[in-house]
């Protein structure tokens, strides 16, 4: 484990260096490694520990789409692919990647094949974290670990597929066996990370429920309607309105700043652009602000969490969320979008 220090804070940080594929094989030859639900990240972190030639078999409902996704993908039933129950019975490490709902409703399930020596992976720190409004109790003689990918199963698929690793987090909510750290930095190389940096169920999940009602989704689709309608309201077209709000940022401009930072992207951008980014980001930054402490504070004290059991355990739960995106998808915007996206030279026939 390596201490590298981020801008004056010291983390605790394992590299695929001093932590190399070959190492996790070694720890990991003797474990069944059992996926359990194959939809967000499932599929990519399934494949990508077989490729690494970890023995995974992955869990799923019988007949289902995601049972045919995984044959599709390659799995074989009775030998890698079985339906749930025979997985956790044949697992050593257990993967619990259904969604935070879902892990609700099969926990007794799964916790009768929690035998001692086992380990409970997530890739998620709702479940524990929240366990007074879950359920989500493991017993004490189990190892329970996180490897949480900071993005989704399919860029962790892409980026492996391209020699690339994508970063994630790792933390041990219970040591049972002395095993756990080795067990969770294997898993963490297996599944196809860059680096892994060291957090907690906790930290995890109050960060990650944050990130995604914040700058990665919520916060920023938000700002792109707002600035989207000022523009239409004065005047500038649909396509106009869509590229200086959305296109430019996501394709010319993300990608500078994943390269290289914010400062060398504010450096090689118009003395223009600069002067008004200096200007103005201070202004959207006390404007955000108690947004960002209301937000924070609603995931901490357990309301975020409760919204999301209460709202996706209903039986129409995938209806209304159906509704609910599409109008996002049938707005002008995001219309605009998608003939903007149409437009791209690697789109035109």
């Amino acid at each position: 484990m390596a201490k590298l220090n981020f801008g004056g804070t010291i983390e605790n940080v394992v590299t695929r260096d001093e932590f190399p594929l070959s190492k996790a094989q070694e720890v990991l030859k003797n474990e069944v490694v059992a996926v359990i639900g194959y939809g967000v990240q499932g599929p990519g972190q399934s494949l990508n520990q077989k490729d690494n030639g970890i023995n995974v078999i992955v869990g799923q409902r019988k007949p289902s789409k995601s049972w045919d996704k995984a044959v599709s993908d390659g799995f074989v039933p009775g030998k890698n692919l079985f339906e749930i129950e025979e997985a956790l019975e044949r697992a050593t490490i257990i993967c619990f990647l259904l969604s935070d709902a879902a892990q609700i409703a099969l926990w007794p399930t799964v916790k009768k094949h929690l035998t001692p020596g086992k380990a409970l992976y997530f890739s998620h720190g709702f479940g524990i974290t929240y366990n007074h409004q879950t359920g989500i109790i493991p017993p004490p003689d189990v190892d329970v670990i996180l490897v949480a990918p900071k993005g989704s199963g399919t860029s962790l698929r892409r980026m492996f597929l391209q020699g690339r690793g994508l970063n994630s987090s790792y933390a041990i909510y219970q040591d049972a066996t002395g095993k756990a750290f080795n067990r969770v930095i294997a898993m963490g190389i297996a599944v196809g990370s860059g680096y892994l940096f060291e957090t907690t169920f906790k930290k995890e999940v109050y960060s990650d429920l944050t990130g995604e009602r914040g700058t990665l989704m919520g916060a920023i689709q938000g700002i792109f309607a707002a600035q989207y309608e000022v523009l239409r309201e004065n005047g500038h077209s649909p396509s106009e309105a869509f590229n200086e709000t959305v296109e430019e940022l996501t394709q010319s401009l993300m990608p500078l700043v994943a390269e290289n930072g914010m400062d060398w992207m504010y450096a090689n951008c118009s003395t223009t652009a600069q002067r008004g980014a200096l200007d103005w980001y201070g202004k959207f930054k006390a404007a955000t602000l108690p947004v960002f402490k209301e937000l924070y504070a609603s995931v901490t004290t357990g309301v975020e969490s409760q919204k999301s059991i209460d709202s996706n355990s209903q039986p129409d739960y995938r209806i209304k969320l159906e509704e609910e995106l599409k109008v996002l998808r049938e707005s002008e915007m995001w219309q605009a979008g998608k003939t903007v996206r149409s437009l791209r030279p690697e789109n035109q026939a």
